[in-house]
């Protein structure tokens, strides 16, 4: 989960903001954009350029148009890194993919988006990485930014590790430097967790970094009950926009200057999650160390649950707690962020 929104049953607050009315089965009711995008990408037309992430083919001019409007061309950065926008089939789904790497890398971060996010809202993290000496490399994820798929979708998560470990294959094929540290953001943390917990980790992994970490969201008890009444009879629920973040800028940009947004939830990820977190809940205990960092204003998160788990499931992980600070902390203001990259800094210098 993450950006600026919630998981919207009428009479339950999962968090994910505040949504309408739940739609009908096979209804579609798009938002409304409340603001013109003239300069925007156009991601209908850049999706089926996307070439093999290793493929060594010229930049396109949509992509540098993508880049320059979500600010990931770092044209200011000297000297500037070298950048390469791609694409990477995995189980039935075309992932954008997209790496960036100073001219002597000494580190990677591996980096996943939350839920209704992409990788072009991430560029402050981008920009710490390049600064630290390390290539990053992320994806979107399925149905999500420029990546395939139903949009803010999935049957399981299951098929979010088979993005992760196809991810990390192309990390290899481009003979990106170790080690390689893991980074997510709510539902890209999940992911990450879950990895650590019931996957097969590679002896190149560096230090795991949690940004608001998913394991249940607030209030799941009730929501997902409400989830299991009105699945009968809902595919999907407009989505409303609300604010998970002090950087106004930020939410100004997300709620009405995006083209990358989803404009509903599906039931189907509904779904999926309560799939999952029982058995994420279960499972065994791991000797890995990650790095959490968690804000007390998060409303998106049972964060006082999830982070019980964590303390349970991980040899002692260390948490950098933020007073204040929303769920969306990879776009918190500027202050929050140099806190929590100055704890980070002393622990992956």
């Amino acid at each position: 989960m993450c950006g600026a929104h919630s998981l919207p049953w009428p009479a339950v607050q999962l968090n994910i903001g505040s949504h309408c009315r739940p739609e009908k089965r096979r209804a579609r009711l798009p938002c409304r954009l409340e603001a013109p995008m003239s300069d925007a990408p156009q991601p209908e037309q850049l999706r089926p350029l996307l070439r093999p992430l290793a493929a060594d083919a010229p930049d396109l001019e949509l992509a540098a148009t993508y880049r320059r409007y979500y600010g990931l061309d770092l044209a200011m950065r000297k000297p500037a890194p070298h950048v390469r926008l791609g694409s990477l089939d995995v189980g039935g789904y075309r992932i954008a993919t997209q790496a960036w790497w100073p001219a002597q890398p000494r580190a990677t971060l591996v980096m996943l988006h939350g839920y209704y996010d992409h990788m072009g809202l991430y560029r402050h993290l981008v920009d710490w990485a390049l600064e630290m000496g390390f290539a990053v490399i992320a994806c979107d994820l399925p149905g999500h930014g420029l990546s395939s798929g139903e949009r803010a979708s999935i049957g399981d998560f299951a098929e979010y590790q088979a993005v992760l470990v196809a991810l990390l294959g192309e990390a290899e094929r481009l003979g990106l430097p170790q080690p390689w540290h893991l980074a997510g953001q709510s539902t890209g943390g999940a992911i990450l967790l879950d990895f650590l917990l019931t996957g097969s980790p590679p002896p190149g992994l560096g230090r795991t970094l949690l940004f608001a970490p998913l394991v249940r969201p607030r209030a799941w008890g009730w929501s997902r009950f409400s989830y299991l009444m009105l699945r009968p009879f809902v595919e999907s629920i407009p989505r409303r926009f609300s604010v998970n973040s002090s950087d106004a800028e930020f939410i100004d940009f997300v709620h009405n200057r995006d083209p990358l947004q989803p404009r509903s939830l599906p039931t189907a990820w509904v779904g999926a999650l309560s799939r999952w977190v029982p058995r994420i809940e279960a499972a065994q205990r791991s000797p890995h160390r990650p790095l959490v960092i968690q804000g007390d204003g998060d409303m998106t998160v049972d964060w006082r649950h999830n982070l019980q788990v964590l303390q349970a499931k991980f040899d002692a992980p260390e948490v950098l707690m933020l007073p204040g600070a929303g769920h969306h902390l990879v776009n918190e203001s500027a202050a929050y962020r140099e806190r929590y990259f100055e704890f980070l800094r002393q622990r992956l210098a």
